[in-house]
């Protein structure tokens, strides 16, 4: 077992807000970034731990707990800070990059202990209060030749929130499906424990998920918070009484910070217009969650109904799950909740921080910290062979496979073709860069024309190339299988694998030892993207 480690920026489309993030030591001291995100961890406490804890406590025996995690809960009790992370609840636990959080989380906990000699205990925070289905009712999974992406094909009546949606006989066929593609390993049958209703227990997409994480993280004491409901929404009031009685100030306060993301030449990721809300509103009678809009007069509307600040306020106290926080409040309402020390987040979750500093300045008077998550590609011993094979390094398969069969093409040519390409393809090259400067220097539009036809001798050069790599594909087939092999398990569909490939095919094929070694691997992440070999 062995890892290696490459800069976030190497991997494709790193924004460049996450990637000054990341580098913030290396920026000057008036650079914006610095002022948008905290440091260290926070000395943070909440004002009921006994009515957290007890909270937690109940939840912790609803999902199968173990010991270890209701040792935590009593940590917390006693004053004991919280990292946090979170995910949205997709099937069957979601892609790679949830266990990637939970086990960041569980290591920096650790770290944090050791550091400040103030107990820490990892929390995961469910997002069950969106009311997306569609984005969380799939999950996809590797065969042979292709990712085959499973829907349950869940359907509401309603946009209600997905945490709460029951999984009925349709949720069957696909674990049936999904366990085939996992080969009947032992964690289906944790997957139909968590999924699959029975006498005594009803499924849920949230609660499915919880037990699913609880299971996979008991021995490290990973405590599942999902928050949906009256009594952590009751532990949350201030965010969202705020959120209400402040809404023009908040407003306000994050049309500048868009401001100051785009002067700074970022772009902001939740659009902030007048009239926007940090709130959703849950309809009492149908359940549909609708986002809040204020207009000028200080009315607010959702779902086609209008409210004054005082219903809202009313709604607050009599049943506050009705009132739910949006991607900028949520970290907020998670931290009035929680005593977080810091958050660990992904890319798109860093950038959402950059915005989500003005509502902490303004409801908590300081900014929780925000942690990368561990990023990682676990490569398996059929596909390490490959890349060794091929003299190739995971980054470099992070293309497409037509572009990576071609690579490999060209490295399979003999030794003296590759030389002859060389060399003539640089001594033509500078040729035509001596020419165009002399003839830009005799007069401009020969050096244009000079310029335009040198690109097209390159181009043709080029192609002479790529016809010489795809010469060696045709003659040798397997480069071809093992370029289309590599992008399918390292670089599925041009993204990253820990967006894609669901973490439960790892943890099918490499069982319970997985979760401790992507924990060992968090706690020693260099800061960039690891590759872990299995």
């Amino acid at each position: 077992m062995s890892s290696e480690c490459f800069p976030m920026t190497a991997l494709p489309h790193t924004s460049r807000l996450f990637a000054d993030f990341l580098g913030m030591g290396q920026l000057a001291e008036d650079a914006p970034v610095r002022s948008w995100y905290g440091t260290g961890y926070a000395a943070a406490a909440v004002s009921d731990p006994d009515r957290l804890a007890n909270a937690l406590a109940a939840q912790a025996k609803e999902f199968g707990a173990g010991e270890a995690v209701f040792e935590n809960i009593e940590r917390l009790r006693g004053g004991a800070r919280a990292l946090v992370t979170g995910q949205q609840v997709g099937l069957f636990g979601g892609p790679l990059l949830t266990l990637l959080k939970a086990a960041t989380a569980v290591a920096r906990a650790k770290q944090a202990t050791d550091q400040t000699g103030v107990p820490h205990v990892p929390v995961f925070w469910l997002a069950t209060e969106d009311h997306d289905l569609e984005e969380v009712d799939q999950v996809s999974l590797p065969t042979k030749h292709t990712l085959e992406r499973l829907k349950a094909g869940l359907k509401t009546d309603a946009p209600v929130e997905v945490g709460g949606v029951v999984l009925g006989a349709e949720i069957e066929a696909v674990l049936e499906r999904a366990c085939e593609l996992l080969e009947w390993s032992p964690v289906c049958d944790v997957l139909r424990e968590c999924y699959v209703s029975r006498e005594g227990y009803t499924a849920t997409l949230g609660g499915a998920f919880a037990r699913w994480m609880t299971k996979l993280f008991e021995a490290q004491g990973l405590i599942v918070l999902d928050a949906a409901g009256r009594e952590f929404h009751a532990l949350g009031k201030q965010a969202l009484r705020y959120a209400i009685e402040h809404a023009a100030e908040l407003e306000a306060a994050l049309l500048k910070r868009t401001a100051e993301l785009e002067g700074a030449g970022y772009h902001a990721q939740v659009l902030v217009v007048p009239g926007h809300s940090l709130l959703f509103l849950v309809d009492e009678s149908t359940g549909a969650r609708s986002a809040l809009r204020r207009s000028a007069n200080g009315e607010w509307k959702a779902g086609g109904k209008a409210y004054s600040a005082d219903d809202l306020l009313a709604i607050l106290e009599a049943a506050p799950e009705r009132i739910s926080p949006n991607a900028l409040l949520r970290p907020v309402f998670q931290d009035v909740i929680l005593p977080t020390a810091a958050y660990v987040g992904g890319p798109a979750e860093v950038a959402y921080f950059a915005q989500s500093a003005a509502v902490y300045e303004a409801v908590l008077g300081r900014v929780t910290p925000v942690l990368a998550r561990f990023s990682a590609t676990l490569v398996e011993p059929a596909m390490a062979a490959v890349l060794d094979q091929h003299e190739l390094r995971v980054i470099g398969v992070m293309t497409t496979p037509e572009e990576l069969a071609q690579r490999l093409g060209a490295r399979a040519m003999p030794i003296a073709g590759k030389r002859k390409l060389a060399a003539v393809g640089n001594a033509m090259d500078a040729e035509l860069t001596a020419l165009t400067e002399y003839l830009s220097a005799m007069d401009e539009s020969l050096g244009r024309s000079a310029m335009v036809s040198g690109s097209k001798m390159r181009y043709q050069m080029n192609r002479l190339r790529r016809m010489a790599a795809t010469f060696e594909l045709q003659k040798e087939a397997s480069l071809r299988k093992h370029a289309d092999a590599l992008a399918l398990n390292l670089f599925p569909n041009g993204h990253p694998q820990e967006r894609v490939v669901a973490g439960a095919w790892f943890l099918a094929r490499y069982g319970d030892g997985l979760v401790e070694r992507l924990v060992t691997e968090a706690a020693d992440a260099c800061g960039g993207h690891v590759v872990v070999r299995l």
